[in-house]
């Protein structure tokens, strides 16, 4: 069956967003005690998934305790305003992936953890959000990633199946998300290296966004 749209990650993917959280987690970390290297080991678990899945893996370091949500806010704040004061950056290739899509013909949304408010300010920001067709977003779901629903979400808004879709993921959890939703599953490589479950899990694994391109041509 034909690929006809694409459901996009957005930090990591899109943004180059996922630096200035893990900077801002490490340093959130050091302040309770957490050493760089474990907090970034902690980081590549949490990356792509929702507030309760972090949660426990906060806990299983801290104790069942700990406030993982004030623990997450001051995260949030401090990306906030890193990105006030330093702008919403692109990951490169973006641009010119969006408008070859665009182009052909292509279908896309964005299928992202994060809560719509703070989606739709970066995709504002950042020039993205007339790209596309539809914007589905963490707080909108009941089960986050590393759990389907999001990206059924994503091709039920698009209108196409899921073996009709690519989805576009820098995370363990999001690929996971997406393979098990049935899609065609494009990991392009941000901080996190896939691990063995993950390159079974994934259709292809890029450095390059613009490779996705590839999957649309005539």
């Amino acid at each position: 069956m034909a690929l006809r749209a694409v459901a996009f990650d957005m930090d990591g993917v899109l943004i180059d967003s996922e630096k200035v959280y893990r900077m801002c987690w490490l340093k959130n970390g050091l302040s309770i005690g957490i050493p760089e290297n474990e907090m970034s080991k902690i980081c590549d678990r949490m990356a792509g998934g929702t507030k309760k899945t972090n949660a426990h893996v906060m806990k299983e370091k801290m104790g069942e305790d700990f406030d993982y949500l004030a623990f997450r806010q001051r995260t949030v704040d401090m990306v906030e305003a890193y990105m006030n004061e330093h702008g919403v950056e692109l990951k490169h290739g973006v641009i010119e992936t969006l408008k070859t899509l665009k182009a052909r013909g292509i279908k896309m949304a964005v299928a992202t953890s994060t809560d719509r408010e703070r989606a739709e300010d970066k995709l504002v920001r950042s020039g993205l959000l007339p790209y596309f067709d539809d914007v589905i977003c963490g707080d909108e779901i009941e089960r986050g990633k590393p759990y389907p629903d999001i990206y059924l979400k994503a091709c039920e808004k698009l209108g196409t199946k899921p073996e009709e879709t690519v989805g576009v993921e820098d995370s363990i959890n999001g690929v996971t998300a997406s393979h098990d939703a049935g899609l065609y599953t494009l990991m392009v490589i941000d901080l996190i290296q896939p691990d063995e479950e993950t390159k079974k899990k994934a259709d292809r694994i890029s450095n390059d966004i613009f490779e996705l391109t590839e999957l649309f041509e005539d």
